[in-house]
């Protein structure tokens, strides 16, 4: 009999209502695992949180959903249904330190009992009245952004908003923009180019799609839209002949994070600006995983260490941001310059739906007052050095693996030695089994970039995890991590494809 239908025979019995400590809606629809024996996997107390079995209430639960699903990722088999602070509990009751925060969106933690009770206040008042007319949270957000931004010593020329639902969005935005002001500045159309840099990314709708230049998500879409020119990042010299009269605008990330947690020279940045100003075009900085004090700043530009040792850092004409500014809302931003840039856009150059709901906005509106706060971004530091610290501390207990430490605050990557890059999805799993999540970024790089609320004691637990995962990561599997669905998709073993799968990956974003 194939697992199709044992599983299938398997989700009644997953109905019964078990009570939790964390109990959830979803949790009395399925019971907990800890109501029946699991099978399959022996306990084993160096791996607290093991991945569900292929026979668990989680697989099952999978398994009757995967069918429906557009499998554009691989997941692992714990079905996360409830946070709190800096931890997230699976359908089975495990509990996980959670360094991932949504990949950098939950900067205040996970169901932060202030937000929690503004969404439930706002959703009783109004959700959504279109942009026809105005409401009193999208301007109060606009106009706060740029007060905070300017305090911070950040983006000296901020002016204006365009509120949207998400990173690619705000990205979209600013590539329009920068494209609108090249047209009021040549109306032939030549100054339409767009430059980005090798290990960015800036978003998977096709502009932001275009502007991110990984094989990997472009190849399966091409061609890219026309006008994109790509260079290395950090590099001085190329700059001359990469940006010319042609370019429009330039989008780059100081911290790049999903390219692998890279850092920006304060040379390379000042040099973007300088250029740019010298052939007319938009300079645009994507903070988006990087910014809202996830570097210790407000804004990642405005760190010290970006400073130049002579004359004034470098601010852009456009700054994207998304992920933190919602906390797990659906919201982005792009903040554009009174002198550059605000001038040529005019009504009906851009819309949204949704983008600026009274929603979205009042909980922003909220978010970025305790992101600003000086003593929020103090602690970033402090947790930001003892991180730093054991990773130090990890390089030499393990000889040869870790290569480097890299990146600002709490967003930081421990990139492994060439031969122990292979290594980093068992990590990963590792770390799951051992009850604490952190993700990948570029290649062989393990990423942190945990709630800035977290402790010091779960960073301190953090790093004993991560010290247990390196030492006792289980052997790599042959299993490519990447794989086609659509050969196994209408296999009638699907399921147990999956499954396998699900045991043997993890995934980034």
């Amino acid at each position: 009999m194939s697992f199709v239908r044992i599983a299938s025979r398997r989700l009644p019995l997953a109905q019964r209502l078990v009570v939790s400590a964390v109990e959830s809606p979803l949790q009395r629809r399925y019971a907990s695992a800890t109501a029946q024996p699991v099978q399959g996997k022996q306990k084993d107390a160096s791996r607290p949180t093991p991945d569900p079995a292929a026979d668990s209430v989680s697989v099952a639960f999978v398994q009757d959903r995967a069918p429906y699903l557009v499998p554009t990722y691989v997941r692992p088999s714990p079905i996360m249904v409830k946070g709190k602070g800096s931890y997230l509990w699976d359908m089975e009751n495990r509990r996980y330190l959670d360094l991932t925060a949504g990949i950098a969106v939950n900067s205040l933690g996970h169901c932060d009992p202030e937000i929690t009770k503004i969404i439930a206040e706002q959703a009783d008042t109004l959700l959504h009245a279109s942009n026809l007319y105005h409401n009193a949270w999208v301007g109060a957000l606009s106009k706060d952004l740029i007060a905070l931004t300017r305090e911070s010593g950040a983006m000296r020329d901020a002016s204006q908003v365009f509120i949207s639902n998400s990173g690619a969005e705000a990205n979209e935005a600013a590539i329009k923009f920068a494209r609108k002001v090249g047209k009021s500045h040549d109306p032939s159309g030549a100054k339409h180019e767009i430059v980005s840099f090798h290990n960015s990314f800036h978003g998977r709708t096709m502009g932001a799609l275009s502007a991110t230049p990984n094989p990997k998500y472009q190849a399966p879409f091409a061609p890219m839209l026309p006008g994109f020119k790509y260079g290395k990042y950090n590099d001085v010299e190329q700059l001359q002949t990469l940006i010319t009269d042609k370019t429009c605008g330039v989008i780059v990330e100081p911290i790049q994070g999903e390219g692998g947690v890279n850092v920006a020279t304060p040379e390379f940045l000042v040099a973007l600006r300088k250029r740019c100003d010298e052939v007319g075009a938009v300079l645009i900085f994507d903070e988006i995983q990087c910014g809202l004090s996830r570097a210790g700043t407000f804004w990642a530009h405005a760190h010290p260490s970006l400073a130049p040792a002579s004359g004034e850092a470098a601010h852009p004409d456009i700054l994207t941001s998304a992920k933190a500014l919602g906390n797990g809302i659906p919201v982005g931003a792009t903040v554009v310059s009174g002198k550059t840039v605000a001038g040529h856009i005019k009504a009906g150059d851009h819309g949204t739906t949704f983008g600026g709901n009274p929603l979205a906005c009042r909980v922003a509106h909220h978010i970025i007052q305790r992101l600003a706060d000086p003593e929020l971004q103090k602690s970033v530091k402090a947790k930001s050095d003892l991180l730093v610290s054991g990773f130090k501390d990890l390089e030499k207990k393990f000889p040869g693996v870790i290569s480097e430490v890299r990146g600002r605050g709490l967003i930081l990557g421990l990139q492994l030695s060439a031969e122990f890059s292979p290594k980093v999805s068992d990590i990963i799993t590792a770390a799951r089994e051992r009850g604490m999540l952190i993700i990948s970024a570029g290649e062989g790089c393990i990423r942190f970039v945990p709630p800035l609320t977290i402790t010091e004691e779960q960073l301190k637990t953090a790093l004993k995890i991560l010290e247990q995962s390196i030492e006792l990561s289980p052997p790599r599997h042959n299993l490519p991590l990447e794989f086609d669905f659509a050969t196994v998709y209408d296999d009638a073993d699907f399921t147990l494809v999956i499954l396998d799968t699900y045991e043997r990956c993890s995934y980034t974003t």
